[in-house]
């Protein structure tokens, strides 16, 4: 059995966070989400993968290389042009032999789920219930099959989402040699599978018990919550006197942790990174490597990507930072409106009472400068002494 893994996309409605890296590298618990997936399809049973790459592949390919680390085998196959699900899978003929699974690189899903999964021998789609379903693919159950599939529907049939994950027959690849290009000129799947659907088997499916989906950058910030919640400490770095670790804290190798730091776990510290003297990281917080998080420093429930230093007299509250930032003196971030109602982020209300900023890469801010609830930061922009930024910020922007 093989593991055909879909991580070819760049993921757009994760931008800026993806505008220099695919949307299955971003980091959720000081992995990425893709590391994740791997680990829970590896605890089923299934060691033999195929990872479908394309956009900015060189990152998913030097990081997993062969899959000797994690003790699978990973083929690569690459979709450069984006035709599709369909067509992607169609790529993996050649290289699958029998029943294959095949996944979305950007969802996480249990291992317990995926092993219920692999005793099918029918064509057979994973379903999640939602209690919202806007924007997902919603499916139509009856007995044990699905009878009809809906994308992004304003009115859907059921709650049962579309999980992204599934075990195929051969006779997929029949079905998807009849699927005929949709109107945005793509070989979707879920047409191959209303094809499925047609078949005297027909399409199964399996009720999975735990799932994640990732469409929005805030979402890594609720899954990296949930999944920290079962985090065991363990110290490889170097902690001077008067360091208080407070529940579950992990510390990478070579990261010296100095005196008057207060961590208050789950909290995952990268390697080779400063931290302190005196500041304070609350929980549900993932730092990467080789950051500096300095003196009279605050940081609650973020994800801060590899380089980025936030070192004097600073606060990021429920936020997503970028690779290579730097932030000045007394920058603040807030998570908060005065109003204590839903954050907007333009005209999406992300459901969440607290939202900090969402940076992308090499974002640099001046002395006192303030990043409002909800703001959006491009790429290799800077934000000048004193500014206030509030909104969707272009990359390369100068605020002066």
């Amino acid at each position: 059995m093989k593991a055909v893994v879909l991580a070819a996309g760049e993921g757009q409605r994760m931008r800026p966070l993806t505008a220099t890296r695919p949307k299955v590298m971003l980091p959720i618990a000081g992995k990425p989400i893709l590391e994740h997936l791997l680990d829970e399809v590896k605890g089923a049973g299934v060691t033999d993968f195929v990872f479908i790459v394309g956009y900015c592949d060189k990152q998913v390919r030097s990081y997993f290389g062969d899959g000797k680390k994690w003790g699978v085998k990973i083929e690569y196959s690459e979709q450069r042009k984006q035709l599709g699900t369909a067509d992607a899978i169609r790529n993996v003929s050649t290289v699958v032999d029998g029943n294959f699974l095949v996944i979305n690189g950007d969802v996480i899903i249990n291992r317990a789920d995926i092993k219920r999964l692999l005793n099918s021998t029918n064509n057979t789609m994973s379903v999640f219930e939602v209690k919202d379903p806007a924007g997902l693919g919603i499916v139509e159950l009856s007995g044990d099959k699905v009878v009809g599939i809906y994308e992004k529907s304003q009115r859907p049939p059921s709650l049962m989402a579309n999980a992204g994950l599934y075990l195929f027959t051969p006779d997929v690849f029949e079905a998807i040699a009849k699927t005929e290009k949709s109107p945005r000129g793509e070989y979707e799947i879920t047409d191959s599978l209303k094809i499925l659907m047609s078949k005297k088997a027909g399409l199964h499916y399996l009720q999975l018990k735990s799932w994640q989906d990732f469409s929005y950058p805030w979402d890594l910030l609720n899954a990296n919550e949930t999944m920290m919640a079962s985090l065991k400490p363990q110290n490889l770095g170097t902690l001077e006197d008067n360091v208080v670790l407070k529940g579950a804290v992990v510390i990478g190798q070579k990261t010296v942790v100095k005196s008057g730091a207060y961590i208050e776990g789950p909290v995952i510290i990268g390697e080779e990174c400063r931290i302190g003297p005196n500041c304070y990281i609350r929980p549900s917080t993932t730092i990467g490597n080789d950051c500096h998080i300095g003196t009279f420093v605050e940081i609650k429930n973020s994800i801060i990507m590899s380089g980025t230093d936030v070192p004097h007299l600073n606060y990021v509250g429920d936020s997503v930072i970028g690779e290579g930032c730097n932030f000045g003196a007394g920058t603040k971030i807030a998570n908060l409106r005065l109003d204590e109602e839903n954050i907007y982020v333009g005209s999406i209300n992300t459901g969440r009472h607290k939202l900090g900023a969402i940076i992308g890469d090499n974002v640099k801010t001046g002395i006192n400068s303030c990043i409002n609830v909800g703001t959006v930061i491009g790429n290799n922009t800077f934000i000048g002494p004193g500014v206030v930024a509030r909104g969707n910020i272009l990359p390369n922007t100068k605020l002066l």
